[in-house]
């Protein structure tokens, strides 16, 4: 089953943004919702390195790094590491609906740059169980997020 589409005028509202604001978005909405449990990681050998994702759909890209108190923003617009796909496909990863192996292969998910430095990122997320990450989201979240898969996986 396929996730709600996002609202094509939303789309193209988005895909003008400049980078830096939807970085900032984004570095701010990760370090409240998933750094507590993220922040168990080890982060060393990717600390510095820049990322960029790239949402192919909305049109969309943020820049940010990982320091010690989580996701930083980034101006630059060059990244060590990008990441590519639609923003189904980065929703059906962030809720364990599909593997990233399996986008990879079948060209969904293009990691371009440094891909030694995507794979060990992609293995460290891989590890954390996605129930105790959406436990630890704030206002209800988790059990919103946790609804939606649900509903997902349901066969239609």
């Amino acid at each position: 089953m396929s996730l709600p589409a996002i609202p094509k005028p939303l789309a193209r509202v988005v895909g003008i943004l400049p980078a830096f604001p939807v970085s900032f978005a984004f570095s701010a909405a990760g370090n409240l919702a998933a750094w507590p449990t993220l922040r168990e990681l080890d982060w060393s050998e990717v600390r510095g390195r820049r990322f960029c994702v790239r949402v192919r759909d909305l049109g969309l890209a943020f820049y940010f790094s990982v320091g010690p108190r989580g996701f930083v923003p980034e101006v630059a617009q060059s990244a060590d590491v990008t990441f590519t796909a639609t923003a189904e496909d980065f929703a059906r990863l962030a809720l364990r609906l599909e593997d990233p192996d399996t986008l990879f292969f079948n060209r969904r998910l293009l990691i371009e740059g440094d891909t030694d430095l995507g794979l060990r990122v992609k293995n460290m997320l891989d590890g954390v169980e996605l129930e105790t990450l959406l436990r630890r989201l704030p206002l209800g979240l988790g059990r919103v997020l946790l609804s939606l898969r649900e509903r997902a996986l349901q066969p239609a």
